[in-house]
C-alpha cells in the first residue's frame, strides 16, 4: 500500500520510472490526527502534501478577526495555497487543519523544486491541480457575493452531512464555512427547521428533508 500511493493521484502515474522513484525516495508518508494544525500564517512553505486518506480544512482569518473558510483538501489532492507559496517562496498567509486524522505524503522543497524543474510530466500535475483551485476559489467569491446566503447554507448542509444525515458543527463553525455572523446562521436554520428541513440539537444538525434544500439549492442555480 505505501509503494503504491502514486496510482491514488491523477497524472503521477505518466511519469517516467527514475522520475517516480526520486518521487518516491524524496517523499515521506506521514499520518497525524484529527484537530492537528498543519500549517499557520507566517510559516515557511517548506513541504506540499498530497493527502492519502482525511480531510484538511483550509481558513484564513480576516481583518475584523473572523476566521473564513476557503476549501477542503481530500483524499487525492493537495492544497493550492501551499502550492502557490512553494513557487513562490512565500510564507503561508493561511490555516490548515486536520479536520480528520490524515494520512499524506510530505514532499520537502528540494525534491518539488527539482521534479519541477526536469519533469514535464509533474509540472503538468503541479499546475493541473493549481489551476482546478484557484477556479474553485473564483467559484467561491461568486458565491459569497451574489447568493443568498439559505441558499449557500442548504448547499453546505448536503455537503458535509454523512450517509446518516447528519452534520457535526455549531452555528458558529457553519458561520465561519459560509463566511458569515453565527446571528444569521441561527436565523436561517430556524426557518429551515420551521419548514421541516432540519432538526437540532447542540452542536448538530440533522437533516430531516434533504429534498426540500436540495430544491432549494437547484432552484436558485447553485452550482454546488
Amino acid at each position: 500500500m505505501e509503494e503504491k500511493w502514486i496510482t491514488q493521484f491523477k497524472g503521477l502515474s505518466r511519469l517516467p520510472e527514475e522520475i517516480r522513484i526520486a518521487l518516491e525516495k524524496g517523499s515521506e508518508i506521514v499520518s497525524v490526527p484529527a484537530g492537528t494544525q498543519i500549517f499557520a500564517p507566517g510559516q515557511t512553505a517548506d513541504k506540499l502534501w498530497l493527502l492519502l486518506d482525511g480531510t484538511v480544512k483550509v481558513q484564513q482569518r480576516s481583518e475584523t478577526g473572523r476566521d473564513v473558510f476557503l476549501y477542503r483538501v481530500h483524499a487525492g489532492e493537495s492544497c493550492v495555497l501551499t502550492t502557490a507559496n512553494m513557487l513562490a517562496f512565500e510564507e503561508h498567509t493561511a490555516e490548515g487543519l486536520a479536520e480528520t486524522d490524515v494520512r499524506a505524503v510530505a514532499i520537502p522543497r528540494q525534491t518539488f523544486d527539482d521534479l519541477v524543474a526536469k519533469s514535464p510530466v509533474f509540472r503538468e500535475f503541479v499546475f493541473t491541480a493549481y489551476s482546478k483551485r484557484i477556479t474553485d476559489l473564483f467559484v467561491l467569491i461568486d458565491d459569497i457575493l451574489f447568493q443568498r446566503m439559505d441558499v449557500r447554507l442548504a448547499a453546505r448542509l448536503l455537503e458535509l452531512a454523512g450517509e446518516a444525515n447528519v452534520v457535526q458543527a455549531t452555528h458558529a463553525v457553519l458561520g465561519t464555512e459560509l463566511g458569515t455572523a453565527r446571528e444569521v446562521i441561527s436565523r436561517t436554520l430556524a426557518e429551515f427547521h420551521r419548514r421541516g428541513w432540519i432538526d437540532q440539537s447542540r452542536g448538530e444538525v440533522c437533516l430531516t428533508n434533504r429534498d426540500g434544500l436540495a430544491q432549494l439549492v437547484k432552484s436558485a442555480g447553485f452550482h454546488a
